[in-house]
């Protein structure tokens, strides 16, 4: 599992986001206080508060590099 910590402050940007990891077989968390979430959901994506950064946990092994290469724009 690996931890990174991504911005999503717009809705183009949530959209976009969810597009993107929905590619993988992988689970992804969002996890912003005490609330955690499926980051595939868009429902679950919009009850959290985006002005701040949110920590994205990635529960993935041998994809993990390219996971990070396709989420280069969200991360802080």
């Amino acid at each position: 599992m690996k931890t990174v910590q991504i911005s999503l402050n717009s809705i183009d940007k949530v959209k976009s986001f969810v597009n993107d990891i929905s590619k993988f077989s992988n689970d992804f968390d969002l996890v912003s206080g005490r609330y955690v979430i499926d980051a595939k959901s868009i429902m679950g994506i919009f009850s959290l508060d985006l002005s701040k950064p949110i920590d994205l946990s990635i529960h993935a092994g041998e994809d993990i590099d390219q996971i990070l290469e396709l989420l280069k724009p969200y991360i802080i």
